[in-house]
């Protein structure tokens, strides 16, 4: 955005130097020099037009830049999240695991405790 605010401005004070180049110009009385102003007068507009052209592509060019640089972003947040996903998802995984074994054992320990005491009774 900066580089597209900056471009404008360009072109801005671009224009606004030729302007006021050319307010004070002379105006051109003799038939001799007429055909020297014109032709300085075609250039100079060919020279302004392929600047703004330039110009136009530059900020073209920006544009597509910045737009590349917000789909990476974009795509590297969401892997980021898709990352931090992935590990809650394993997180809360290796939780219930761990809480069934601790169930199994409980039982294992209740059912060994039971045969005990029914060996202790005979």
């Amino acid at each position: 955005m900066n580089k597209l605010l900056a471009a404008l401005i360009a072109g801005l004070f671009a224009t606004a130097s030729f302007a006021a180049a050319h307010v004070g110009a002379p105006m051109a009385t003799g038939s001799a020099s007429a055909p020297s102003t014109k032709s300085e007068a075609k250039a100079e507009l060919k020279d302004a037009k392929a600047e703004s052209k330039a110009e136009k592509k530059m900020a073209n060019a920006d544009a597509k830049v910045e737009k590349k640089e917000a789909k990476t972003e974009k795509k590297a947040v969401k892997a980021v999240a898709d990352a931090n996903a992935t590990n809650k998802t394993n997180a809360a995984e290796a939780n219930k695991d761990k809480a069934i074994a601790a169930a199994n054992a409980k039982e294992s320990k209740a059912e060994a405790k039971a045969e005990m005491k029914k060996d202790a009774a005979k």
